[in-house]
């Protein structure tokens, strides 16, 4: 019988499709290609990453995908043949309960209670309107050219003092002066004792992203997009493909950190990045977007 390794291999020489053709449209390196080829699975970053580089492979070659990965979950260990699957013992589940009827399902309870707080709310709103003051208009009689005894003096209508919360908003709107919404966007900053890591995708390229030991993004950064980080007291970054990205720190642009198709991990303290001997991690490697 076939192998699952030397049937890829068959399928992409009759197609006339190189290891590298297929690189270049999936974005997986060509080692982890012939890998596949060659059943070395040990040398595969693992997990969702290696049923992802299965399922771009067979989507590139027109082949059945679904059929491709249970092919290579037997041919890797990773998942039992069906044929053991199928003598496995079944369970058998209770028969459900029915569902009671609609009318049972409703709180009634509940609802009297809600509507009991809805008129109570109407009452005390119709309390209150009633007991607010009714100010008198003053009508001025329009003026002639014959003299006429003074007019009685019209009581003074007593103001009504606004509230000291409304007060304090005006003076302190009074003292100080609004500032422009452009200004304010460019004086914000990051936080104090913060520092920020830029990313900027020349082209496509997996990154995982930990700040402050939360993960914040692990998904491919689709050139030229940017990504921006804020980290306290350090941000991780692992690339899959280093050579095909730019960072920055705080601004400031440093050199590329390693060749295309390199998987490298970067830590960024308030210092900058960490002087520390170059590293690999394949464990990091992007599956393709499927």
């Amino acid at each position: 019988m076939e192998s699952f390794g030397a049937r890829l291999k068959r399928e992409r020489e009759q197609r006339k499709v190189t290891l590298d053709e297929i690189s270049l449209s999936t974005k997986i390196g060509t080692r982890f290609l012939r890998a596949l080829e060659e059943e070395h699975f040990e040398q595969l970053p693992g997990g969702i990453f290696n049923k992802g580089f299965v399922r771009a492979y067979a989507r590139h070659l027109g082949m059945d995908e679904e059929q491709t990965i249970s092919d290579y979950l037997v041919a890797s260990g990773a998942a039992q043949p069906e044929k053991m699957l199928e003598e496995a013992p079944q369970l058998e589940l209770p028969p459900a309960e029915p569902e009671p009827p609609v009318a049972a399902r409703i709180p009634w309870g509940m609802l009297a209670v809600a509507l009991l707080l809805v008129a109570l709310g109407f009452a005390l709103w119709g309390f209150r309107s009633r007991e607010k003051p009714v100010i008198p208009a003053v009508v001025t009689a329009p003026a002639d050219n014959k003299p006429s005894s003074p007019a009685p003096a019209t009581p003074a209508i007593p103001k009504l003092a606004a509230p000291e919360s409304s007060a304090a908003v005006a003076a302190n709107a009074r003292a100080t002066p609004a500032q422009p919404p452009a200004a304010a966007a460019v004086n914000q900053g990051p936080a104090p004792g913060a520092f920020v890591v830029s990313i900027t995708a020349r082209e496509n390229s997996w990154l995982t992203i930990t700040a402050d030991g939360k993960q914040i993004m692990n998904e491919i950064l689709v050139a030229p997009g940017e990504k921006s980080v804020e980290g306290q007291k350090e941000v991780v970054i692992r690339a899959g493909d280093v050579g095909a990205l730019e960072f920055s720190f705080n601004g400031k642009k440093l050199p590329i950190q390693g060749d295309y198709d390199e998987v490298k991990t970067l830590v960024f303290d308030a210092n900058g990045l960490r002087s520390s001997p170059t590293r690999t991690d394949s464990s990091t490697v992007p599956p393709p977007q499927s």
